[in-house]
């Protein structure tokens, strides 16, 4: 009598293992550049391949009040972590771009003077290289914004492009043939600098910063406020200076507080003489206009700009020149470090 054979185990199915959920991202492959952007409240770094896609981030607080050389030490923590982030080893970093605030010594790797972060002649390039082993260039934080545009957004393909972007203060900066405009021993287009009026600018007078920035429109228009000149912005944030950004200004005057349009015109029209000038040195092909008051009012605050500069400019020069806003996020400085690493460390 013959008997059934048992029924054969069912195969068991292999499962792939999952990766812990702390292991670490696997690792790029190639050369890899980073940029730094420091600030004066965060630091912020970025990867990049080669193709300036971006691999991996880090962002610190800058803490500036611990003093300089605590500060380098975190500049040098923070690109360590957006590598690790990356999944990149140090030994793939083509070059570090560090866009740094106030006056620098590019050739020598040195930020001048930092005022808002009390350093001085601080050596930025040779710091970054011990701690990563690879070769730095420094520019100014605005520099590095308006190389930015010049590879990635509103400047491309331009044979000078000149940036200029109203904030706290008044920034700029300018690439002619694919090169960052640098002076001989510190950075330079130093545009809300340019006095207003010559004879007292040097002991206290105004200058294009003092009197066109967003800070002093945000002054001016809390005085209007304060007057009963500005009743929409009133309601919306008081006479609070820190609460009347860019925003609150575009939505005031489009509520009808004509107030507030006539101070930010007078104050674009300030900036539009800044430009006058600006071409008549430079003759750009491409000006990029960045910053909150050109992304809440785009037309008001470029037309009236533009305007402004036109009626300045001899007959030649005007209209020489596309006046465009920064197509750019607000941290594409880091980007622009980045690459102007690789423009300054390998010409390409």
């Amino acid at each position: 009598m013959s008997t059934a054979k048992p029924n054969p185990k069912p195969a068991s199915k292999k499962t792939k293992a999952k990766a812990p959920s702390n292991a670490k991202p696997a690792k790029a492959a190639g050369g890899v550049w980073v940029g730094l952007d420091l600030g004066g409240t965060k630091m912020l770094a970025k990867v990049f391949d080669e193709n300036f896609k971006e691999l991996g981030v880090a962002k610190k607080k800058t803490e500036g009040h611990r003093g300089m050389a605590k500060g380098l030490a975190r500049m040098a923590d923070t690109v360590t972590a957006a590598l690790e982030a990356a999944g990149v080893d140090k030994s793939r970093v083509l070059g570090i771009g560090v866009g740094c605030p106030g006056p620098v010594n590019a050739d020598k790797g040195v930020i001048v003077e930092a005022p808002n972060l009390g350093w001085k002649n601080a050596p930025v390039a040779a710091s970054l290289k011990k701690a990563i082993g690879s070769p730095v260039a420094i520019c100014n934080d605005v520099d590095s914004g308006v190389f930015a545009e010049y590879e990635f957004g509103a400047a491309r393909g331009a044979k000078c492009a000149v940036g200029i972007f109203p904030g706290t203060g008044i920034g700029g900066g300018a690439v002619i043939g694919g090169r960052l405009l640098q002076g001989a021993n510190l950075s330079c287009m130093e545009i809300g600098h340019i006095p207003l009026n010559p004879e007292t600018s040097g002991n206290g007078g105004p200058t294009l910063e003092i009197a066109a920035s967003r800070l002093a429109i945000a002054a001016e228009a809390a005085q209007a406020a304060y007057r009963g000149q500005a009743p929409h912005l009133l309601k919306e944030c008081g006479t609070d200076i820190s609460a009347i950004t860019s925003g609150k200004l575009a939505a005031a005057i489009a509520a009808g507080d004509t107030a507030i349009e006539e101070i930010v015109r007078k104050a674009a029209v300030l900036l539009g003489a800044g430009v006058a000038t600006v071409v008549h040195l430079l003759a750009p092909d491409v000006i990029v206009l960045g910053g909150g008051l050109v992304s809440a009012m785009p037309k008001l605050y470029l037309e009236t700009v533009k305007a402004s500069a036109n009626a300045r400019l001899l007959g030649p020069y005007r209209n020489t020149f596309k006046l465009v806003p920064a197509q750019l996020a607000d941290d594409a400085g880091v980007k622009g470090a980045a690459a102007w690493a690789r423009r300054a460390l390998t010409g390409k």
